[in-house]
């Protein structure tokens, strides 16, 4: 078994398969690697994203490698002969499963690049999230195989490419935007498909209920794919189809409604810089500190030096985006008035925060008029007072947006100049009032900035 395996190693289109699904997929993900670096979880699900283009590729070698004996006219020769089929047929399909499940591992270890510099938290999860990524793969170039075999045609490859694109990309995103226009949750049948289990935000997981249920689809997927591969009578083949149908009978009403996502409190755990004011961030974003902890501390000497009841100490802000949200927002958790809660900075290509255009200060500064309020939306006199606050903080008038329009930018610069013509004593006394609003859930402070006179 082992010679042979070798053999076809060698000699069959296996490794070029493999080859052509790791430069398709590394390629891939090197093109933005601002999406994963410095973060394992997000390198594993990045991963996961690359199989809408290396699943239908390895159904697409698996069919190529099954019309073999078709191709080289062998097939009456090999049934003549008393050697049962599977023993045959195994070592090439072994042969494309190690090629697969090597390509995909050295996708990984090309984004291991940007995430082991700089990545300051690792997450079991990411191993089972790149393991089941793999298996996929086998399961595909199996079931590839047995088609192949089946249906021994030129056209039989390209065109389970084709009808991978649509299993496992199209028709999720189809049933998604037909549920979220219906109001209803995604079926839980979507998770399935092994590409949908990417997306996460950067404190989120893939439930450890997910990665168990899709392996054991795919496992079955893979052990149906096999056996129909290895199938010489009719009865052999419809034995075959079991696997597939228990799997999915099993694994269907194990999926979690909810979707795949879950909350990971490890990412979220907070690491902190004591040198001076509090600064601290998520663990996930451990390498961003350094980067964040200077402008951080400048924020806060600004305030403490304009503003009564200035906060002493900034902390990342770590709920979960509303886009990776699954089900109802989660209820509000009110900031305490000493703590500066700030987003994270863009995270560069290398891991490190990327803070070039100088907009990192101003969004700290405009933190501060900022409570964790639910989701509902702020109306433009909120903003725009939200604006002259941040303005009067950084002690420079706004700077107008492109958006704007001509009205709003001669209101902003009214109001704030309005604001600073008042004596500084009383311009204090207005801005804590804002701000103690601002904490409390009431836009009234900052709106009232945006009057013709402030009250």
């Amino acid at each position: 078994m082992g010679r042979v395996l070798r053999i076809e190693l060698r000699r069959s289109a296996a490794v070029g398969v493999a080859l052509l699904a790791l430069v398709i997929g590394a390629g891939l993900l090197v093109s933005y690697t601002e999406g994963f670096s410095g973060r394992w979880m997000q390198l594993a699900v990045s991963g996961r994203g690359m199989l809408l283009a290396l699943w239908p590729l390895a159904l697409a070698g698996g069919a190529w490698l099954g019309r073999r004996d078709a191709r080289s006219r062998v097939g009456e020769l090999f049934a003549s002969t008393g050697r049962p089929r599977w023993q045959r047929v195994l070592p090439t399909a072994a042969a494309l499963a190690v090629a697969l499940v090597a390509a995909y591992t050295l996708i990984f270890v090309v984004g291991m690049v940007w995430v082991v510099p700089t990545a300051g938290y690792f997450p079991a999860a990411s191993v089972a999230v790149t393991a089941v990524g793999a298996l996929s793969l086998v399961a595909a170039g199996w079931v590839g195989m047995a088609v192949g075999r089946a249906v021994p045609r030129l056209v039989t490859a390209p065109a389970l490419a084709v009808a991978g694109v649509a299993v496992a990309g199209l028709l999720p995103d189809w049933m998604t935007v037909n549920a979220v226009v219906a109001g209803r949750p995604a079926p839980a049948a979507l998770l399935l498909s092994p590409v949908y289990a990417s997306g996460l935000d950067d404190f989120q997981t893939v439930a450890a209920r997910v990665n168990l249920t899709q392996t054991l689809w795919l496992a079955a997927l893979a052990a149906t794919g096999l056996l129909l591969l290895g199938a010489a009578r009719r009865r052999g083949i419809a034995l075959a189809v079991l696997p597939a149908l228990l799997g999915g009978a099993v694994a269907l009403p194990l999926m979690p409604t909810g979707g795949y996502r879950a909350y990971d409190p490890g990412a979220a755990e907070l690491v902190c810089d004591d040198v001076g004011p509090q600064v601290c961030v998520a663990r996930v974003h451990a390498a961003l500190l350094p980067d964040v902890a200077g402008p951080a501390r400048q924020a806060l000497a600004m305030m403490s030096a304009k503003l009564p009841g200035a906060p002493t100490r900034a902390v990342e802000d770590r709920r979960v985006e509303s886009w990776a949200r699954s089900g109802e927002a989660p209820a509000p958790d009110p900031r305490p008035a000493d703590t500066l809660v700030f987003e994270a900075p863009v995270i560069g290509p290398g891991g490190r925060a990327d803070l070039s255009g100088d907009y990192f200060l101003p969004h700290l500064l405009e933190a501060a008029w900022r409570q964790d309020c639910g989701d509902g939306p702020d109306d433009s006199d909120t903003r725009f007072g939200r604006v002259v606050a941040t303005a009067w903080l950084a002690g420079e008038p706004p700077a107008p947006q492109d958006w704007w329009t001509p009205e709003e930018r001669a209101g902003v610069a009214g109001a704030y100049q309005a604001l600073v013509g008042l004596p500084p004593a009383e311009q204090q006394r207005r801005m804590a009032a804002a701000r103690d609003d601002a904490l409390a859930c009431r836009d009234d402070g900052l709106r009232s900035l945006m009057g013709e006179d402030v009250p």
